[in-house]
């Protein structure tokens, strides 16, 4: 366990987060500047492509990579960011799994508040059915609100009456609009990148007048999450949202779905994608590669 590493990341990142008096504009920029900064793995190649009616990065290992499908959706509080943004960790992802991965460019708020991401990744996801892919074939993945969204589009895809995937993986999810998990209060001090009054703003952004207990913006305290697939939830003990993944799990086991909370102790929000700062980054991918290799089918 790399003390050093975590305690000078922890260090970095303070101050760091969205500041309320800016923009919607500059949160955007901000925040590419940041992440883009953050290092991307070699043996890739990228290009851009389209799929569900939105733009989208495709990443594909440079080595000979198995067949299936990894459909990476990205961080940013339903607000910021894109697959531009998130290249780092999906390419590590994809790297590490084999599986060529696209990476989509949802609709942001507050120009298009939910649920049109959860819209959009619907439409995306029946589009490679449509274009022959096997359900076994494809996995949802992502990060942060993306990690949200890997839960919320499997709901609206199972209730749309479409075959669920092969499996999901997401890192630090938001699957509490209602913020009433306890780490809300108990890890604000020890969390260096979320702060309430951030997220609150963010997320007013995106639910607008919608109800927060709607299980698509808060599936781990109302959703039904029976026949999901196999889901895989990495969380670090030092952030604000480690008690949306440990009910979402718990959520998740109740309702008979393959579940494996991943928690790792004094490590940020997103923590995977500090690749080359922090050992037990590299280290939680390899697990959600294996993971992913265990249960995508060609």
């Amino acid at each position: 366990m790399s003390t050093v590493q975590r305690e000078r990341l922890d260090a970095q990142l303070r101050g760091t987060g969205a500041e309320s008096e800016q923009s919607v504009g500059e949160l955007r920029d901000n925040f590419a500047k940041m992440m883009t900064a953050l290092p991307v793995p070699d043996g890739i190649r990228v290009r851009e492509t389209s799929l569900g009616g939105r733009p989208a990065l495709r990443i594909d290992p440079a080595a000979a990579a198995g067949s299936g499908t990894l459909l990476y959706l990205h961080g940013g509080s339903h607000v910021v960011g894109s697959p531009r943004t998130a290249l780092g960790v999906t390419a590590g992802l994809v790297v590490r799994a084999g599986i060529p991965g696209i990476s989509l460019d949802y609709r942001l708020a507050p120009e298009h508040p939910f649920p049109a991401d959860v819209e959009d990744v619907v439409a995306a996801y029946r589009e490679l059915l449509d274009q022959g892919h096997p359900p076994e074939s494809i996995a949802f993945a992502g990060d942060s609100a993306g990690g949200g969204l890997t839960i919320a589009g499997a709901l609206a895809a199972r209730d749309a009456g479409l075959p669920m995937p092969a499996a999901i993986v997401a890192f630090s999810p938001g699957v509490d609009a209602t913020r009433t998990g306890e780490s809300m209060t108990t890890k604000a001090d020890a969390d260096p990148l979320l702060d309430r009054a951030s997220l609150d703003r963010m997320s007013g952004f995106y639910i607008v007048d919608q109800d927060r207990r709607d299980p698509l913006l808060s599936p781990a305290v109302t959703a039904d999450l029976t026949g999901l697939p196999p889901m895989l939830v990495q969380v670090g003990t030092n952030e604000m949202l480690l008690d949306d993944a440990r009910r979402l799990a718990v959520r998740a086991s109740d309702a008979e779905v393959d579940v494996v909370l991943d928690i790792t102790a004094k490590v940020p929000h997103v923590f995977q994608s500090f690749v080359g700062v922090l050992d037990e980054a590299g280290e939680a991918l390899d697990r959600a590669a294996l993971f992913l290799r265990q249960r995508v089918r060609p």
